[in-house]
């Protein structure tokens, strides 16, 4: 129980936070090292959680150690264990300790990265880390960028940049592939272009985007009226991990005049692997690009980042310097992130990739995701030779997309959807494993996403295998 002399007012004593802080970090180091014999999922529904939680607000407090063990034990397993090795669903990824401690950190020093007068030590890091990233990219001197709260931030300030660089026009458009993350719809909608402004370029049969559709659509929209702000294209799609022709679009973009943005939240970090650099090739002619660190890069949420070709491209429309910041005056002539992007107040994200480069060095990670790039080429060799799986779309990065199918009983569409998504609920409710759908071409398909630094072939055989035996079964039924 707390003791009186321990907390005063919203104070506690050196020795309650250091026990405290002991504590947490026990129960968390515990539950990481416990997660391969846990389940991947638990959940409970909000009628049994009204029932159990009180709503009502404590007029006084309660032991903090008794508050620490309901946060450890009661709300925060009840959520997807995203860092499980046999977590396959949506983009899983499994944080490093050092980002974990950078943000336990950070949060002690309370932290407002938004300019340099409040921030010069950890603005000069997140410049060090921007310019990381720039060197993996392959951007010239003149790009910079920052770091956001994820792809949909990201997307929101590269729009705004393209939108500047268009010269805001009236009847905006905004060019999309049908395999277009949903945030790049939203921020389009959130800088104003209108819905029919919003257009979903068609994708081939490797759900890449269709360049000859892209140049069809725009000339048609011009002639219409329309004026092409941005052209959107995915380096690793979340569906299917497809990567489009960056080089070809960019080449288009270029002779246009259009902005040429690159979704790389998911599959940009590949770049630091030379597999991924050769997959990822040309990238570097985007005029920005979305990357998220807490993906495929290890970190806690939240890490994301927007890089731009030429930072003057962001430092334009977002420099706008009010009153109440006059006193920045010191350090006017350095860089100010919140002149960067939307945000004003900023926490200081870049120092948990800072702390995990220096703690583990590249050669750690490139071997994470060159392991996870092998991972899932095996896994789509296993899936061909299986008689009880159907390869729906070639892997790539870390995705393959498949469905449980067999040559000797053929079933239609409406028939394979019934059964996948009975194999998917099996898979759920099994607990073993994690993996989610997707719809291609119409057609049901389940989804493994491989990128986990801790999942081993293991993790992703046996999850096959369990995939396979619920099939079969299906299949008697």
């Amino acid at each position: 129980m707390k003791k009186e002399q321990d907390i005063h007012g919203l104070e506690m004593s050196s020795e309650l936070m250091l026990d405290l802080a002991r504590q947490a970090a026990e129960l968390t180091v515990e539950r990481i090292k416990g997660l391969s014999k846990e389940g991947v999922w638990e959940g409970e529904f909000r009628q049994v959680l009204e029932e159990q939680w009180s709503r009502e607000v404590p007029e006084r407090g309660k032991s903090a150690q008794e508050v620490l063990k309901l946060v450890a034990n009661k709300i925060l397993p009840l959520a997807l264990r995203l860092d499980h090795p046999r977590c396959f669903g949506f983009v899983p990824s499994s944080p490093t300790w050092p980002g974990v401690l950078a943000d336990f950190i950070t949060a002690g020093h309370h932290v407002n990265q938004c300019t340099w007068l409040t921030s010069s030590g950890p603005s000069q890091v997140e410049l060090i880390v921007i310019d990381w990233f720039r060197r993996w990219i392959g951007y010239p001197k003149s790009a910079g960028g920052l770091f956001t709260s994820g792809g949909s931030a990201a997307s929101v300030d590269a729009l705004v940049a393209a939108r500047e660089a268009a010269g805001h026009p009236e009847r905006g458009a905004v060019y999309i592939s049908d395999q277009g993350h949903s945030s790049l719809a939203r921020s389009a909608m959130v800088i104003g272009i209108r819905p029919e402004g919003i257009r979903k370029v068609p994708t081939d049969r490797y759900f890449r985007l269709d360049l000859q559709a892209l140049k069809d659509m725009v000339a048609r929209d011009r002639t219409a009226g329309l004026n092409p702000i941005a052209i959107c294209a995915n380096a690793g799609s979340t569906s299917t991990g497809a990567i489009d022709p960056l080089g070809e679009i960019a080449n288009y973009c270029q002779d246009e005049g259009i902005w040429f943005h690159v979704d790389a939240a998911y599959g940009g970090f590949a770049v630091i692997a030379e597999e991924g650099k050769k997959l990822l090739h040309k990238i570097e002619h985007a005029d920005s690009i979305g990357l998220d660190a807490h993906k495929w890069f290890f970190q806690p949420y939240e890490a994301g980042c927007l890089m731009v070709k030429d930072i003057k491209t962001l430092e334009g429309p977002f420099g706008v310097r009010p009153n109440f910041l006059q006193d920045t005056v010191w350090g006017d002539k350095h860089p100010n992130f919140s002149d960067r992007g939307l945000q004003l107040s900023r926490s200081f994200r870049a120092l948990k990739v800072w702390m995990s480069v220096q703690t583990f060095g590249m050669a750690a990670f490139r071997q994470a995701i060159s392991n996870a790039m092998k991972f899932t080429a095996q896994a789509e060799q296993y899936i061909d030779k299986s008689p009880t799986l159907e390869l729906l779309t070639p892997s790539s990065l870390g995705i393959v997309c498949f469905r449980v199918n067999s040559k000797d009983s053929p079933l239609s569409e409406e028939e394979l959807t019934e059964l996948n998504s009975k194999v998917l609920t099996h898979i759920f409710w099994d607990g073993s494993a994690f993996l989610t759908s997707t719809t291609l071409r119409e057609k049901f398909s389940l989804r493994l996403c491989i990128i986990n630094h801790n999942t081993t072939w293991n993790n992703v055989r046996k999850t096959l295998q369990a995939i396979e035996k619920f099939g079969r079964e299906s299949f008697k039924n």
